[in-house]
């Protein structure tokens, strides 16, 4: 997939990826992997600035936590990031609405039903 295709959406990637638990870095990047089936590969150059941006809106909020002897920063989802995502959920799914009514068009059936649905 191209790496484009993920321009516009990365805060909602990220803040959905933090939504169950709090995540260091490359947890976030591998989540957003295995969650895509491996479509999506984000790099760490991408998702730094990205997190250190939605920390400073207050979408997320960070920590040190170590872990196998080495320090790490966790991010964790606010309670306005909740809120941001549960926003950005409703735009993705009116904007994939639109989209697919666009390039998926329901032909409509010559006795006024759509095609495809039951008699």
């Amino acid at each position: 997939m191209r790496q484009d295709a993920v321009r516009g959406h990365l805060d909602g990637l990220l803040l959905a990826v933090l939504e169950p638990a709090p995540l260091h870095g490359y947890a976030i990047i591998t989540a957003v992997q295995q969650r895509s089936g491996g479509a999506l590969e984000l790099r760490t150059g991408t998702i730094y600035p990205a997190l250190n941006r939605l920390e400073r809106l207050g979408l997320l909020r960070s920590s040190w936590e170590s872990e196998g002897g080495r320090k790490r920063r966790c991010y964790a989802l606010t309670e306005a990031g909740a809120r941001f995502l549960a926003d950005e959920r409703t735009a993705w799914q009116d904007f994939t609405a639109a989209i697919g009514a666009v390039l998926n068009p329901v032909t409509p059936h010559p006795h006024g039903r759509p095609h495809g649905q039951g008699a």
